[in-house]
């Protein structure tokens, strides 16, 4: 019997992504949404190209990780309850260039992100290999809590936050979505996960969480991000800082904004793919191995035909 089984698993699996957060080398608890494939034995696949290996990286360093399936879009499902997954995760240094061993989770890839399917295309190939170069996380889950979804707010979030705060860090970038990831630390130094919505205040980001997350002052963050029904048009806005305890409450006071895939406009495209190409070199430069050839034929072959083996 898996941990998982205590959870709504056809709920779980209709999920586009979730959100994921490993430990960075400062204990920093950093979330970034990823796609999932749950195996019949309850582990949980996911992977992470060259290109964003830091997750990897920390995995490596400090297995502990979290999961939260939180955003519904794409999964057809309304008002779906969320789903906290802590757990110890296992990344070898092992660089796929094929779908081998993860058959499975490329099929559900193409099937729900079609878009990805022309990055096989003979043109696009020397500018998304990096995309196919990949590292597979393994995780075992140890603790699934299930919590109710998020109440919808009675009104839109403000396109811009409050006057007094319009200096905060990260304000006006939050300020476009009406709900944020937190990702703390419990008292063991175990990240946690819990969608909320932060406030601006004049001290930083008042943040609501539930009793079942049990984050501690120190180092946190907060998530913000989108993709459509077809996990397409995707934004990703990370704001680092520090949990403290506030007259009103936990307080996350930023210190960072981290945008991996640029402001969203298109003129960031070629931004992008210079430093994507960029961090793959310095990985495989950085372990004295020259730039795998990926196998396009077998990604080719899966993706004319995801739905079946």
């Amino acid at each position: 019997m898996s941990v998982l089984d205590s959870a709504p698993l056809d709920v779980l699996d209709a999920y586009r992504t979730c959100e994921f957060a490993t430990l960075g080398r400062d204990g920093t608890p950093v979330a970034w949404p990823t796609a999932v494939w749950r195996r019949p034995d309850g582990t949980l696949l996911l992977s992470t190209s060259l290109a964003f290996a830091q997750k990897a990286l920390n995995i490596r360093r400090d297995g502990r990780v979290a999961l939260l399936f939180s955003d519904p879009t794409g999964s057809g499902r309304t008002a779906p309850p969320q789903i906290f997954v802590g757990g110890h995760a296992e990344c070898p240094d092992e660089i796929m260039t094929g779908p081998q061993g993860a058959e499975e989770y490329w099929r559900m890839l193409f099937e729900r992100q079609p878009h990805s399917r022309s990055y096989l295309s003979a043109p696009m190939r020397p500018l998304m290999d990096w995309y196919y170069l990949r590292l597979l996380i393994s995780v075992t889950p140890r603790q699934v809590v299930v919590r109710p979804p998020l109440p919808a707010p009675d009104a839109p979030a403000p396109a811009q936050p409050p006057a007094p705060v319009s200096g905060l860090l990260g304000a006006a970038r939050l300020a476009r979505f009406p709900t944020a990831v937190f990702a703390g630390r419990d008292a063991s130094g175990a990240p946690v996960l819990a969608r909320t919505r932060p406030v601006p205040t004049a001290d930083g980001f008042a943040v609501a969480v539930p009793a079942d997350c049990p984050a501690a002052p120190g180092p946190a963050s907060l998530l913000a991000h989108r993709h459509d029904e077809r996990l397409n048009n995707m934004y990703n806005v990370l704001v680092r800082g520090e949990l403290r305890t506030g007259d009103g409450g936990p307080v996350l006071v930023p210190e960072k904004v981290v945008e991996p895939m640029g402001t969203g406009r298109v003129s960031d495209a070629v931004g992008v793919l210079r430093s994507t190409r960029r961090a793959t070199d310095r990985y495989l430069s950085r372990r004295g191995l020259p730039r795998p050839r990926v196998q396009w034929q077998d990604f080719r072959t899966l993706a004319r035909n995801p739905h079946h083996p």
